[in-house]
């Protein structure tokens, strides 16, 4: 290397605490030939967009993209938002990242340079390593075709306010939203079409969708004489409906008798967002891990490199140990384990196990500890886990003990509480096991599933929902979210509470 090159690698990015867009794209470039030539992440291109305060709170009530439908919620969450925000009682968020081909990170103007370089290191790369590798996103979601169908979804339903009137498109999209957590397949892939030809394929599929729901009530026998063979009909009926189905509002897209086209759409619209981000749900510690752990190793490179100075680097390192703070359980701020802070220490522990192993990691881990290739082993975990698979097979005793953890085993009909796991060699695992399923969706939020729809008598649709551990539905969440399907459905609801075998 001359020293031309030399130099201009120890010259600092930047000495202020203003920013400028020469700077940011020098302190970009810095960041991506980190990213590239030594963690060799895999992103898709990006577009980064500085807004400002009030555009970020737009962001935040639209769920955080830069397209969205007009619902009276979103203003309601932003007015809410602004409201704290004015008072000093919540801060904005640094960033906010969008799953999309390109990669769009907005960044808020008020940040200072320090802080910019953070969010564009955090967002712009280890964000979108993630979406771009994990196989939740790569199979579940449409980075290149999201933005183009949000467009058409704000179009379509603008235009259905205008034929069919404000009130009655946003009673529907209440009721779409309000079952938008059980409008998710979770144990099976929907059918996969690609976003970006949803408006052409339109007409098609909804005229399919009219064409099954006649068939459905067509078919009812009026003949009691006909009984046999409509049991039969009612069971080839169901076998074609699929039935146990756990996606709520594709059943009622599909079945439903007394919704028009549109409002067919309209749910598909729903379900089609709701699906988009259940992969975040379910891999939240990887990859807030992931974008803290890349931002982390990153800035530290350039700082080593002299890239950065010291008055830069503590400013980005306070802000750092503010994301990741785990306040104890006995403190008034505790929430639970932070995915941020969760996440970072096992990603920071899986490169020590892999450099610096003791005794106790060649027990635990013996496929990595010692190799040395953090980075592989790492991009394979970013690439093939969620949560709760990540959380069983990477979280060592060395965080277990880092993070005080102990498992609490809490009855209602005990009058005291047990401590069923401490640190011990079976403590530990029991440890792993509790954490992993408390962090697995399956376990955290109802299983309801439609397993009837009783079409030759009164057309009443037949819920189940599993109990587990003995813990029934709340009663008020339950009669609320049996209105708002009664209400897309048309007729009669019932849902009934079964206990889990498992």
């Amino acid at each position: 290397m001359d020293r031309r090159a030399e130099s201009s690698k120890s010259t600092p990015l930047f000495d202020q605490a203003d920013w400028d867009f020469d700077t940011l794209r020098r302190t970009f470039d810095a960041i991506e030939h980190v990213s590239r030539t030594d963690l060799e992440l895999d992103t898709y291109p990006n577009q980064i967009e500085i807004i400002s305060s009030e555009q970020m709170l737009d962001a935040y009530s639209s769920i955080g993209m830069p397209l969205m439908y007009h619902h009276w919620s979103f203003g309601k969450h932003f007015l809410g938002h602004e409201r704290l925000y004015r008072k000093g009682a919540r801060g904005l968020a640094y960033e906010i990242v969008i799953n999309s081909d390109p990669c769009i990170s907005y960044c808020l103007e008020e940040n200072t340079m320090p802080l910019q370089a953070l969010v564009m290191a955090h967002a712009a790369f280890g964000h979108n390593h993630f979406f771009k590798s994990n196989h939740l996103f790569e199979q579940w979601t449409d980075a290149e075709g999201i933005l183009d169908y949000l467009e058409y979804a704000r179009r379509f339903i603008a235009g259905c306010e205008e034929k069919h009137g404000a009130d009655e498109v946003e009673a529907l999209l209440d009721a779409a939203h309000a079952l938008m957590p059980f409008g998710v397949f979770r144990h099976r892939r929907p059918r996969q079409l690609s976003l970006r030809e949803a408006e052409e394929q339109r007409q098609e599929r909804l005229a399919a969708a009219e064409k099954n729901v006649h068939y459905l009530w067509n078919t009812i026998l009026d003949k009691p004489s006909d009984e046999k063979n409509g049991d039969a009909a009612l069971l080839e009926r169901k076998r074609e409906m699929q039935l146990p189905e756990e996606n709520l509002l594709y059943f009622l897209e599909l079945y439903s008798p007394i919704l028009q086209s549109w409002q067919r759409e309209i749910l598909r619209i729903v379900r089609n967002v709701g699906q988009y981000f259940y992969p975040q749900k379910q891999t939240k510690v990887m990859n807030e891990g992931c974008a803290c752990f890349v931002h982390y190793y990153i800035l530290n490179a350039l700082y080593a490199e002299g890239r950065l100075t010291d008055g830069a680097m503590l400013e980005i390192l306070h802000s750092h140990s503010n994301v990741l703070t785990q306040p104890g359980f006995d403190d008034p701020r505790y929430g639970g384990i932070n995915p941020y802070a969760l996440g970072f220490a096992m990603m920071q522990d899986i490169k020590r196990v892999c450099e610096e192993p003791t005794d106790e990691d060649r027990e635990w881990f013996p496929d990595i500890a010692g190799s040395g290739d953090w980075r592989n082993v790492l991009k394979h975990a970013w690439k093939n886990y969620r949560d709760e698979s990540f959380i069983q097979q990477f979280l060592s005793p060395t965080v277990m003990r880092r993070f005080r953890m102990f498992a609490l085993a809490d009855e209602a009909s005990a009058s005291y509480c047990t401590i069923t796991g401490i640190h011990n060699d079976n403590g530990y695992r029991h440890l792993r096991d509790v954490l992993a399923r408390n962090h697995d969706l399956s376990n955290m939020e109802p299983d309801i599933q439609i397993v009837d729809a009783d079409l030759r008598g009164d057309r009443c649709l037949h819920l189940q929902a599993v109990r587990r551990n003995g813990v029934s539905l709340d009663s008020d969440s339950k009669e609320a979210t049996l209105h708002y399907v009664e209400q897309l459905w048309g007729y009669k609801v019932e849902l009934r509470e079964v206990n889990s075998s498992t």
